[in-house]
């Protein structure tokens, strides 16, 4: 009974396959900040990760109808379109909100938003699967997710988040300058894990999973950094 009420409606059983990684990863994250952010806003920002992924889809989806034959494109744009409202949206929700109060916050809310992001990318993934009665194929593709994909957009949001930390004290020209080049940097890894993913072999993509793991541990150590900006003292 159980098992048909899921496939009848795999959104549920799916929402919570998505969203049990996406709550690991966020204990993690926020347990390296020090001063913790406001419930509402994590809420809000998480929820604004999810939205991305609705807005997102449309946007794909025209980018595939029109670039069907060109795969190098579509995957560049996809990339892009996805780094680009994530951080629209954590933007507008978080960074310009004045709970940000110090460079970290920049890259937690952008990881929270991540961690939305992968939520609802994984709940759609896991859907037909579901559907399909098959939940131990639903367990090993929701496993994956967690290490490869979710890990890829915690970085690639991440790196979005220490550019804009770095220049928090920083002319705003700086700051334009510093985000814009965080989400380039964004696109391009998105970009290459796409890539490596479709056309690699077994062995490639077991490589690939390593080399986001070790941009994870280069990620944490400039956490670390961010930690140690201080504020200009006024002369």
């Amino acid at each position: 009974m159980i098992l048909d009420f899921l496939q009848n409606y795999p959104f549920i059983l799916a929402f919570i396959l998505g969203l049990i990684p996406a709550l690991i990863w966020l204990w993690f994250w926020l347990k390296e900040d020090i001063h913790h952010e406001p419930a509402r806003m994590i809420t809000l920002s998480f929820l604004g990760g999810m939205a991305a992924v609705l807005v997102a889809l449309p946007l794909e989806k025209v980018v595939y109808n029109y670039f069907a034959d060109q795969a190098y494109t579509s995957f560049i744009l996809w990339g892009a379109i996805e780094e680009i409202t994530k951080f629209a949206l954590i933007y507008f929700i978080a960074l310009r909100n004045k709970c940000t109060d110090e460079p970290m916050d920049d890259i937690i809310y952008m990881i929270v938003g991540a961690l939305g992001f992968v939520t609802m990318e994984n709940t759609l993934f896991l859907i037909p699967t579901i559907h399909s009665g098959d939940i131990v194929d639903t367990v090993v593709h929701g496993n994956l997710r967690f290490i490869g994909a979710s890990l890829l957009h915690i970085m690639s949001s991440a790196t979005i988040g220490v550019c804009v930390a770095m220049s928090y004290y920083k002319p705003t020209q700086e700051k334009v300058f510093l985000g814009l080049f965080g989400i380039f940097i964004a696109i391009v890894l998105h970009t290459c894990f796409n890539l490596f993913i479709i056309n690699g072999t077994e062995a490639n993509i077991l490589l690939i999973f390593g080399m986001v793991w070790l941009g994870i541990i280069i990620l944490l150590s400039l956490f670390e950094r961010v930690k140690h900006i201080d504020k200009p003292k006024l002369i």
